[in-house]
């Protein structure tokens, strides 16, 4: 305890990373503050009204992720989403499209092309976004009345102009934490936007301890220690990585001879991040979804019984979609020839094994294997919230932070940012957060979704 003290100490004797912690607290708060900014023409009252009875679905999905500002209509209500949106759909166009295929493999340049080109997307999926939730917001009722008194066209489109503005907002300040903060920018907005539901998930859960009665005090020890433990076993699993040893032929450069190491290509297992567990919640919550737009359906209403978060049905086929989607997105964002032809070109190879074909076919059947174990602790990660609400009582709020994308995001960018700090307290020539075993950096954060 007194070295972990110590070591804040140091932190705070940085003046660069004294200053960079500051500015990315600032920004937080200035995050958190647009997050209750509600938006014109909007009853605050009659929205409150509302919220205390809606379900959850695709609506409170998203809720989740922009913590809480998507139900309270405020101006930053669409988060960062729709720039990770735009950043989905350029990621995946690459794999069809040869000119942004192309950007992917020019380095540095074609990354500043590919972002900015993200940033342009970013705005037309903002505007179709936002007049989707000014149509939502003018059909809510609470207590048979309007959440919004006066709807209109110039409600509408104030509504579009301060959503799309929040958004761009909320990416500038993430590109400024990013470069003049610690961590990922876009990935501590998300990670805040998480966080900030925890406070009262955890009010809820005690209270039903020490308020309620309703659990004795040290099943809620046990309850807890599962928690710990299934954040310890996300961060082994995430830093988890097979590497494949590559040998460099030496060569004769000039005078001199480069070459003759022996490198490593590090595959992780989980390779796709929290992406399967967002693509399978977001065909998940369909149902309840369009439920709530034809609310007098039997059909639906089956449908939404069925695929409850209690369901046994629902708990199979969202793990079945976690495993399949974890494959799909694998495959999408990791090319075994394209590393092939890289290291043949570079005069690498795997020992025993021939560069070029036979290379990118071994690299894919091991990717391949340690995929498979991959995708089925995620799948445990993302049902194990069900368990918790249906066998150990845990309150849904809570129960969220258990597993799903909740967990995975706020691990991995604790762990960027820590290895960030890390890196600041050893160029100083401190002693960082562990003396042994450093805290390895991950391969891709949450921001790189």
């Amino acid at each position: 305890m007194a070295s972990f003290l110590q070591t804040i100490q140091n932190i705070w004797k940085i003046e660069e990373l004294r200053q960079r912690l500051i500015f990315t607290l600032l920004a937080i708060v200035v995050a958190r503050i647009g997050a209750h900014i509600t938006l014109p023409g909007v009853d605050t009252q009659l929205l409150e009204v509302f919220n205390q009875t809606a379900t959850r679905d695709l609506f409170g999905l998203f809720d989740f992720f922009v913590g809480g500002a998507f139900s309270n209509a405020a101006i930053f209500a669409l988060g960062v989403m729709p720039y990770i949106t735009a950043s989905i759909i350029m990621q995946l166009a690459g794999i069809v499209i040869p000119e942004i295929q192309k950007m992917q493999k020019e380095g540095e340049e074609g990354r500043r092309k590919i972002n900015q080109y993200t940033r342009i997307l970013t705005v037309p999926i903002c505007l179709f976004q936002s007049w989707g939730m000014s149509i939502r917001l003018i059909n809510l009722q609470a207590n048979g009345l309007p959440v919004v008194p006066n709807p209109s066209v110039f409600f509408i489109f104030t509504t579009m102009i301060l959503l799309t503005a929040g958004t761009m907002f909320l990416m500038w300040l993430g590109e400024r934490i990013t470069e003049r903060g610690i961590g990922n920018g876009i990935s501590i907005i998300i990670f805040i936007g998480i966080i900030a539901g925890l406070p009262g998930a955890l009010y809820q859960e005690f209270s039903q301890v020490f308020v309620l009665g309703e659990r004795p005090w040290p099943v809620e020890i046990i309850i807890l220690t599962f928690w710990v433990a299934i954040i310890v076993s996300i961060i082994f699993i995430s830093q988890g990585a097979r590497r494949i040893p590559v040998q460099y032929a030496k060569r004769q450069v000039g005078r001199k001879l480069v070459g003759g190491v022996t490198q490593y290509i590090p595959l992780r297992v989980i390779t796709a991040g929290v992406m399967p567990i967002i693509f399978a919640q977001s065909i998940i919550f369909i149902p309840q979804t369009f439920f709530n737009f034809f609310p007098t359906s039997e059909w639906l209403h089956s449908l939404v019984v069925a695929f409850s978060e209690r369901s046994f049905i629902y708990a199979i086929v969202y793990a079945t979609l976690v495993v399949l989607f974890t494959y799909f997105y694998t495959a999408v964002i990791f090319n075994p020839k394209d590393i092939a032809n890289n290291m043949k070109k570079q005069g690498g190879f795997v020992p025993g094994i021939r560069p070029g074909q036979q290379t990118a076919e071994y690299i894919d059947s091991v990717l391949t294997r340690i995929t498979l174990p991959g995708s089925i602790f995620l799948a445990i990660i993302a049902v194990i919230p069900t368990f918790t609400m249906n066998v150990l009582g845990v309150t849904t709020a809570f129960a969220s932070f258990f597993g799903g994308t909740s967990i995975l995001i706020v691990v991995g960018v604790l762990l960027d940012t820590l290895q960030q700090i890390e890196s600041f307290l050893l160029m100083r020539h401190y002693d960082g957060f562990m003396k042994s075993g450093r805290i390895r950096g991950r391969a891709a954060s949450v921001g790189g979704i």
